[in-house]
């Protein structure tokens, strides 16, 4: 039951994570048109949208962690067969959380590259 809550908790985050991204790109839908009429190959494009999701991901959690660590002794009569400060056990949701957040970013980020610079320009 926990992991069909987890699995679900994860799916929303990346619904969530997607949408932010998504949303911000086509908010910069003309930057990004300049940016490329400028000379800025579709590479420099996919990092910069890859890097401002990744890094509010890595912030949240960072936070998350964080957060966790403060709350251990309120969990630690929850758990069972881990400790509440298990570092593996957050090693591996860190990572699967960033692995997640990576993916949800990758497909705005590539739609970003795909910008024509004269439609992005001509838009408003």
């Amino acid at each position: 039951m926990v992991g069909v809550f987890a699995g679900t908790a994860l799916l929303l985050a990346m619904a969530g994570i997607y949408g932010v991204i998504a949303y911000s790109v086509t908010r910069r839908t003309r930057e990004i048109g300049v940016r490329m009429a400028l000379g800025a190959s579709p590479t420099n494009v996919l990092s910069m949208v890859l890097g401002q999701g990744m890094r509010t991901a890595t912030i949240g959690v960072v936070i998350g962690i964080a957060g966790s660590l403060m709350l251990t002794r309120t969990m630690q009569s929850l758990l069972f067969g881990v400790t509440a400060t298990d570092p593996l056990t957050f090693a591996a949701v860190a990572l699967a959380l960033a692995a997640v957040a990576l993916l949800a970013c990758y497909l705005p980020a590539r739609r970003a590259t795909r910008v024509d610079p004269m439609v992005a320009l001509r838009h408003e």
